[in-house]
């Protein structure tokens, strides 16, 4: 993972550490836990207020996997958790508005998946609030949410891609507003009331909270910062390089 905190208005990876991750300032924490209280007001904001992006549109659900179903656990601060138990442990920090994350999720996404799949590793994702703007409108609040509501359907891990598949260029731009993240859940085959419900009063708000502030205690400085049995990996090559990342988790199978 990076060793620099990557400035906030720099949109290209960074050749070495850190340079690609965002650096995390403590005070953020504290505000999302604050700001908790207003997050229980309804996002009011409509499709008249964003139109509905053509990347939306294009969501394509005809290759989603059978139903997996996480689960949130406590005693991984509230992270979504598949095949709990497996010795070799993979945790995911990340924030669905965040552009590194998903030049980190293009090309390693998928990997993860099938380890998810075959049942090969216990991976731990914690959707989480980093870039969001501190408002009852906070986008990776909003987003991160909708993840959580996805896990009751069995849907996170398509949820999550089409999440990043269709990320904004502009961050807390009103693109991830509460009527596009119920059309992306409808694209992948999310339609019952409860997500709807859950998305709207943004029922998971706790633990998207939680997973903000278990940054600290796992020594986790930016987003996205991905841990191998506990150890933040970091890596060696310029750009996000799966058979990198595929050789430090077998290695930590040995």
């Amino acid at each position: 993972m990076p060793k620099e905190p990557r400035p906030r208005d720099n949109r290209k990876a960074k050749n070495s550490g850190d340079n690609v991750t965002r650096n995390l300032v403590i005070g953020m924490v504290g505000l999302v836990v604050l700001s908790g209280l207003i997050f229980t007001v309804l996002d009011k904001r409509g499709a008249s207020d964003v139109a509905l992006p053509a990347t939306i549109e294009s969501i394509d659900s005809s290759n989603n996997g059978e139903p997996l179903v996480g689960q949130i656990l406590p005693e991984n601060d509230y992270g979504i958790v598949f095949n709990a138990g497996l010795p070799i442990k993979i945790d995911i920090f990340e924030d669905f508005q965040c552009p590194v994350c998903k030049l980190f999720e293009d090309p390693i996404g998928g990997y993860l998946t099938s380890l998810v799949t075959e049942k090969k590793a216990q991976v731990t994702y914690h959707p989480l609030s980093f870039l969001g703007n501190g408002t009852k409108d906070d986008e990776s609040i909003a987003a991160s949410n909708a993840a959580y509501c996805a896990v009751d359907e069995g849907k996170f891990l398509d949820f999550h891609k089409a999440l990043m598949d269709v990320q904004s260029q502009v961050e807390n731009s009103g693109f991830l507003n509460t009527e596009n993240l119920l059309t992306i859940g409808k694209k992948i085959g999310i339609t019952s009331t409860t997500f709807t419900d859950c998305v709207t009063n943004k029922s998971k708000l706790v633990n998207v909270v939680a997973a903000t502030e278990s940054m600290q205690r796992y020594g986790v400085k930016g987003t996205p910062t991905a841990l191998i049995n506990g150890k933040v990996w970091e890596r060696q090559s310029p750009v996000f390089d799966v058979n990198e990342f595929k050789a430090a988790v077998e290695a930590a199978a040995k």
